[in-house]
Order: structure tokens, then C-alpha cells, then sequence
């Protein structure tokens, strides 16, 4: 069953915007939208696809608990499959990007498909079992990537979760030496806090 999605901004706009979004996402979706309008002069739409089962759609592969009981269960392959349907105009530039394990999925399907001109990974969840060493092994097909993470975030007392900071910079690196336009933004604040501005301010800086 394929997922719902909303647009928002110009349907004519040369530039798409890829967002894998939750109802949290989708409560401040209008503020982000407002939000990249503010930062950038450029036409846009913006596409939220929207995830019933977060951790299983939106994993690259299966993984244990982390928080909670709900284990990760491997299916974003389906889930970039049906994404790279929405970006079938050759005429058109297509970002990805997203926020928490949906900024993730935007890194991860970088290595997967050239279809997208960027990534836009706000605080994403690097943090992730063998993640970076996948993003290490891995061609980067796409040439821009904003990464950014809340100066709060590496201080969970999630032993998982706490590495996210060095996970992060790690990816960094990854991205310099494999000489993809990269830009690490630190964020005030913990993993909840201003998550559609944090998105807005990443698509608006690969536009």
C-alpha cells in the first residue's frame, strides 16, 4: 500500500523537496514550509511522505531495540522505492531530507540512487548499529549534504544514543575525504526542540 503524501509550496517549481515525515512532523509541517520560504528566494515543493511504522519503513536494516520495545525492521529499500517514484521529471532537481531516523534514511539512500542533488540531515540518527561503517564502505551518490545535531544531543544517558555526537563528526569526515560539498551545523538544544526549524534551515542551505 502505497503511502500518503502532501504538497506544499509551487507545483510547478523546478526544485522538489523529499521529506519522510510522522505526525509530529506533520503538526509543524507548515511552520518548516513558511520557514524555508523566509531563508530562500528560490521556488519550491515540498513533498511529505508520510511513515506509518517509523522504525521498520524508515531502518536500513534490522536492528535491535534502542529505546523502548520496538525493534528496527529493515524496510527502507520499499520505502525508497516508492519515493523514487515521485521523482520520475527529468526536468526537475530533487533533495531528500527529514529529521531524526528519517535523516538517516535520507544519508542512507545517498548511497543507494544518484536521483537526489542533496541530502538534507537534520539531527539524523547516526547513532545507528553499523551505520557508519556502511556510509564509510559506501559510494556518496549525490554531491551535497547538510548534517546538523542539538549541542545537547550526545549528552543522553542512552549509551546507544550518547555516541551520536562522534558518530556525527565521523560523518563528516566520511563525506570531506569522499570530497562531497558537506556542512555541519550545531543546533542549540536536545533532540526535540525546533525540529521543523532545524529542517527548514537544512533544505535551505542545499537550495
Amino acid at each position: 500500500m502505497k503511502a500518503k503524501t502532501c504538497e506544499y509550496g509551487k507545483s510547478s517549481a523546478d526544485i522538489v523537496l523529499i521529506q519522510p515525515v510522522d505526525d509530529n512532523d506533520m503538526s509543524v509541517i507548515e511552520n518548516e514550509v513558511n520557514e524555508i520560504s523566509r531563508l530562500t528566494n528560490r521556488d519550491f515543493l515540498l513533498i511529505a511522505y508520510q511513515i506509518s511504522d517509523w522504525n521498520r519503513e524508515l531502518s536500513p536494516w534490522p536492528a535491535p531495540p534502542v529505546f523502548g520495545k520496538a525493534d528496527f525492521g529493515g524496510a527502507a529499500g520499499e520505502t525508497l522505492s516508492e519515493i523514487i517514484n515521485l521523482c520520475g521529471n527529468a526536468n526537475k532537481t530533487y533533495y531528500i531530507g527529514g529529521y531524526s531516523l528519517a535523516g538517516l534514511f535520507a544519508l542512507w539512500a545517498a548511497t543507494q540512487t544518484d536521483r537526489f542533488a542533496g541530502v538534507a540531515a537534520a539531527s539524523p540518527s547516526v547513532w545507528f548499529p553499523g551505520f557508519i561503517d556502511h556510509l564509510k564502505a559506501s559510494d556518496i551518490k549525490t554531491g551535497k549534504v547538510y548534517l546538523s545535531l542539538g549541542d545537547k544531543e550526545e549528552k543522553s544517558k542512552n549509551p546507544v544514543m550518547s555516541t551520536v555526537g562522534d558518530r556525527i563528526r565521523e560523518a563528516g569526515e566520511i563525506l570531506n575525504v569522499k570530497e562531497v560539498a558537506c556542512n555541519l551545523e550545531w543546533n542549540a538544544g536536545n533532540h526535540f526542540r525546533d525540529s521543523d526549524i532545524r529542517t527548514a534551515k537544512a533544505f535551505a542551505w542545499l537550495m
